[in-house]
């Protein structure tokens, strides 16, 4: 049977994965599904906060080296990826002058041939799967205002999320300035928000199904990590 391994960015990330996915893609035929933190949470308000890329490409390789029969993704913030020097992340940069739809996707083709570019020639691309949240994490909790609101206890807060998710195409288009960027939009409403305690409770409350219909882009990665689930029996 298929494991997978999610490198993610932080707690919040870890928690989401073991806590909620994790649940969900093992009813769809999965071993296991875990997540190993890749960067540092307590430096997450910064750029460059998440590990440089060369570093998480080798623990990447080697997972995937070590153990033939699993399948490795990522789940990192857009927002947070160095784009910068030697640590900067494939295509990061380029990244920022693409329409919304296409700056993850941009990024995320370009992990991959650097991943399978340090592999033998023989490996199968469909292992490694990577993913980059638009722009963070917490945009997704945009998804059901009134969900997200009751889920941090605070449902008079719903008016004021629902306007910030009115002034955009879909929850992955809240921007990644320094001052409008998911996270901020939300400290600047709730200034005690505890991310990784009341994201999960919000998530929790809005569903993973109400997410996938409002994010296309997080859609789409859950339902290509679905349709792997087989074809890497052991």
């Amino acid at each position: 049977m298929t494991r997978l391994l999610v490198h993610v960015e932080g707690q919040t990330e870890e928690t989401f994965v073991n806590e909620i996915l994790s649940v969900h893609l093992q009813n769809r035929g999965y071993e296991s599904v875990s997540a190993r933190i890749i960067g540092n949470a307590r430096l997450r308000k910064q750029r460059g906060g998440i590990r440089p890329w060369p570093p998480v490409r080798r623990d990447i390789v080697r997972h995937l080296r070590d153990d033939r029969h699993c399948i490795a993704t990522t789940m990192v913030d857009f927002y947070a990826l160095p784009e910068d020097g030697a640590g900067a992340w494939p295509s990061r940069k380029e990244a920022n002058g693409l329409r919304v739809p296409q700056r993850a996707r941009t990024v995320e083709r370009a992990l991959l041939r650097d991943v399978a570019h340090k592999m033998p020639e023989n490996f199968d691309q469909n292992r490694f799967v990577p993913f980059i949240v638009m722009h963070e994490f917490e945009g997704l909790l945009f998804s059901d205002c009134n969900a997200f609101a009751c889920g941090i206890a605070q449902p008079e807060m719903e008016a004021q999320f629902q306007e910030i998710r009115d002034g955009f195409d879909t929850p992955e288009h809240i921007n990644d300035s320094p001052d409008t960027h998911p996270s901020k939009r939300i400290e600047e409403i709730v200034p005690d928000y505890e991310k990784v305690i009341l994201g999960t409770l919000a998530v929790l409350e809005i569903g993973l199904d109400r997410i996938r219909q409002e994010c296309p882009h997080f859609n789409d990665w859950i339902t290509r990590l679905e349709a792997l689930t087989h074809g890497h029996e052991d």
